[in-house]
C-alpha cells in the first residue's frame, strides 16, 4: 500500500472516530471510560497521519 492510499484510509478513520465521539458525547448514558478511549484512538490515527506526513514530504526532498 502506497503512503497515499494509507494516508487516506488513516484520514477515513479519523473522521469515523470524530463522528463516532460526537454521537458518544450526544448521549449522556455513554460512560467517561468509552469517550475517553474514543478520544485516545481518534489522537493515535491523527499522529499516525502526521508522522506519514512528514515522513512522506521527507522522502519527497
Amino acid at each position: 500500500m502506497s503512503i497515499q492510499a494509507h494516508l487516506a484510509e488513516l484520514e477515513k478513520k479519523h473522521q469515523a472516530l470524530e463522528a463516532e465521539l460526537a454521537d458518544a458525547m450526544a448521549h449522556p448514558s455513554v460512560d467517561d471510560a468509552t469517550i475517553a478511549d474514543l478520544k485516545r484512538r481518534k489522537l493515535h490515527v491523527k499522529d499516525e497521519i502526521a508522522r506519514l506526513k512528514t515522513h512522506e514530504s521527507v522522502s519527497l526532498h
